[in-house]
């Protein structure tokens, strides 16, 4: 039997109804409904609304065999308790970023994002094609839990600042809220970490418990209204080149469905992934150029915060697998495919930016 989690066969019918109280999975049959429970908030721009989406296409393409209900983050358990609910049983579908699990599974920090690791598409190929998928399902086994890679956000912003940073000793007594290993480096460069729930963010930047924010980028970060408290806008983000999403789904209940629902299960998160990244690198690119026609300060960080937070970074990445079996296992395969993808994309990806800025004048 999975750790934490009680066999499907045991659970209680899920109630068909909607009322709000947590439903088990229900036993296998020719129709059921179950709950997908989210991290982010309902109706949060790339994050909330595909996790939505996501519940809608499992429905669709299943023809109601499997009609999945979305709930947003803290509408039947809190942004970060959907690995534990995915876990035990008490829903079927969870929809989150890894990281949020690191205190349970210390290893799901490689399947969400790491300081100058994996950009996005490089995350997906080493997740689909790379090996990363068997060592993902390898790591939360234990758990009785399933993963699925659900796209992401790519490269995300460094964050909305009080005032300007003009240099390492500006970062200083900060308190800041960001996700992450980045609370790990920025603490080694002086600031105060916190990692606030994004549903509360934007209190807690108005109320000045935090001087500074990082959530995702332009889209979601403007629709949390960070700009209208933080001015000063740093990108890119050092921390999340790449953060991946993902569906999690309660283990014994997978295993459980019919080979045409799991597979079903499989597409439609596949789907979502490639639409949730597309959805995040249109509006992102839509959204920046209304902020910079706006006015919003928007730079990166200085040559020696930049630096220090390069040699932070190398610090932290070093530490982090040791003590962690399953991380130490999966430590070497991701840090050599980050090295062959920073060749890759120095020679190739990095080039074409450059210079098709210098064709268009930008």
């Amino acid at each position: 039997m999975a750790q934490g989690a009680m066999r499907r066969r045991d659970f209680i019918a899920a109630a068909t109804g909607g009322g709000a109280a947590l439903a088990a999975p229900a036993v296998a049959r020719a129709s059921q409904t179950v709950d997908l429970v989210g991290a982010f908030p309902r109706g949060l721009p790339g994050v909330g609304v595909n996790a939505e989406r996501l519940a809608q296409r499992i429905t669709e393409l299943s023809d109601g065999r499997l009609t999945v209900r979305y709930h947003g983050g803290g509408e039947l358990v809190p942004p970060f308790g959907v690995f534990d609910a995915v876990s035990s049983g008490a829903v079927a579908f969870g929809h989150t970023a890894s990281y949020f699990a690191v205190g349970q599974v210390r290893s799901s920090m490689y399947f969400t994002t790491f300081p100058y690791g994996l950009m996005q598409e490089e995350l997906a190929g080493w997740i689909r094609f790379g090996g990363g998928q068997a060592l993902w399902d390898e790591a939360y086994a234990p758990f009785g839990v399933k993963p699925f890679y659900a796209g992401g956000s790519g490269t995300q912003a460094g964050g909305w600042f009080r005032n300007p940073i003009r240099s390492l000793d500006d970062l200083q007594g900060l308190t800041m809220r960001i996700a992450g290993l980045g609370g790990d480096i920025m603490r080694r460069l002086g600031v105060n970490t916190v990692l606030t729930p994004p549903g509360e963010i934007f209190a807690a930047l108005q109320s000045g418990v935090v001087d500074a924010a990082e959530f995702v980028g332009p889209w979601n970060d403007v629709a949390l209204g960070l700009y209208t408290i933080a001015p000063y806008y740093y990108l890119p983000a050092f921390h999340e080149p790449g953060a991946g999403l993902e569906c999690i789904v309660n283990l014994d209940f997978f295993e459980d469905l019919s080979p045409a629902l799991r597979k079903i299960v499989e597409v439609a998160t596949m789907a979502t992934a490639d639409e949730t990244y597309a959805d995040f690198r249109y509006h992102n690119t839509v959204v920046l150029q209304q902020l910079i026609a706006q006015g919003a300060v928007i730079s990166a960080f200085p040559d020696d915060v930049v630096a220090a937070l390069g040699e932070a970074s190398l610090a932290a990445i070093e530490d982090y697998p040791k003590g962690d079996p399953m991380s130490e296992k999966i430590h070497g395969p991701y840090f050599d495919y980050v090295r062959q993808c920073a060749v890759y994309g120095l020679a190739v990806e990095g080039r074409t930016y450059v210079d098709r800025a210098r064709v268009w004048g930008v």
